[in-house]
């Protein structure tokens, strides 16, 4: 039952994650979450986060932002990044993980996505059909109901740790 909360695989953040190593392997497309796995909650995008986009680009993969965030605030980091985006995607229905495949012209076999909430980012990508990175949270500072969900992530974390574990 908890394995529809397990992300494919973890990283400590989007930084450590070997983008040229997934698109050698035939990945073409990356959706990602921003507020927290980005940037810290309601950041701009800064000169490190542009950067990192354009390393992305210019490997050949196509990006999407699919954030649960009004307009203006998706809208305004996307352009920083020169990413698409889709703003009030409805996490975790696949709805928004499908139409941002469509955008990026990729099928799930070819898209990665990466994010830092088990119960929107996660269960969303897996109910899509995609492979899923979870990322830690960038800021420990989060709105009160994140703060919840935080609580509750942790005994599915606890069991996907140790199912990682036995496989060793």
């Amino acid at each position: 039952m908890l394995e529809a909360f397990y992300p494919s695989c973890r990283s400590e953040s989007i930084y450590k994650i070997p983008f040229a190593a997934y698109y050698s392997k035939g990945i073409r497309g990356v959706i990602f979450d921003i507020d927290n796995t980005l940037v810290p909650h309601d950041f701009p995008a800064d000169e490190r986060i542009i950067g990192f986009f354009k390393e992305l680009h210019s490997l050949g993969l196509k990006t999407c932002l699919l954030s649960n965030n009004k307009e203006p605030r998706v809208r305004s980091f996307a352009g920083k990044v020169e990413s698409s985006y889709i703003y009030k995607a409805g996490k975790p229905g696949k709805k928004g993980y499908e139409k941002a495949m469509e955008r990026m012209g990729t099928g799930r076999e070819e898209t990665i996505f990466v994010g830092d909430q088990l119960f929107t980012d996660v269960y969303g990508a897996n109910r899509a059909g995609i492979f899923s990175i979870l990322v830690n949270p960038i800021n420990p500072k989060e709105e009160i109901q994140i703060v919840l969900k935080r609580y509750l992530e942790r005994p599915v974390l606890y069991a996907y740790k140790r199912k990682c574990d036995k496989k060793k």
